[in-house]
Formats: structure tokens, sequence, C-alpha cells
């Protein structure tokens, strides 16, 4: 299992301290530090939805340029992912060939069951 996230983010942290609570093993992947890469975010577009990645909600996405909030589409949203990973709704988790997007502990213990 790979999580990845933003150390800082205070819903990474919940759920790493969750997992580790519940004793179940994990890499962790920085994507602000470690990088994140186009395949890798083209994975996550195919499994989950580029809509469901990305955040709308958070100062990152306040901070873009009405014209790119207004027209924001696949491909541009793919764009402004890459260029900004803080965007990205985290933590995203890979469990096989499954991935999911955010933390809810009842979930997780069902999703990881």
């Amino acid at each position: 299992m790979k999580l990845y996230g933003i150390r800082n983010c205070d819903t990474v942290k919940k759920a790493r301290k969750w997992l580790d609570e519940q004793g179940i093993e994990y890499q962790f992947h920085d994507f602000k530090k470690d990088g994140l890469t186009s395949e890798k975010l083209s994975q996550w577009e195919q499994a989950i939805g580029w809509d469901t990645l990305l955040n709308k909600r958070g100062t990152t996405w306040r901070k873009l340029p009405d014209e790119v909030r207004d027209t924001i589409s696949a491909q541009s949203a793919h764009q402004v992912m890459l260029d900004n990973p803080s965007i990205i709704k985290r933590p995203v988790v890979e469990r096989g060939e499954d991935v999911s997007v955010g933390f809810n502990a009842g979930d997780w213990a069902a999703w990881l069951d």
C-alpha cells in the first residue's frame, strides 16, 4: 500500500496515524517534496477521475487565475495538478489496483478489511 500526500497536511497526518494505530504497513510519498509524474497522475485520473482529485475548496484553487478556474477541463486540470501538487485532494492511496482519495476511518476500515 502506498499513501501519497503532503507531510504537513492535517488529513494526511490523521490517515498516517490511523494506519500506524491499525498496524497497517504502507509507504509514504510526499508528492510536493518527492515529485509527481504525469504518468502517475494519469493513472489516478483514469481510476477515479480528475474531478475527484482536484480540490476546489483549498487555497491553491482560490489562488488560480479566474480564467483557469472558469475553463477547467480534464486536460487543463492535469497540468494544473502537475504544476501545483498541493491542489490534489489528499491523501491518495494505492492498494493493488485500487485507488482512493481522502480519509474516513470508517470507510478505510471497510476498504482495508
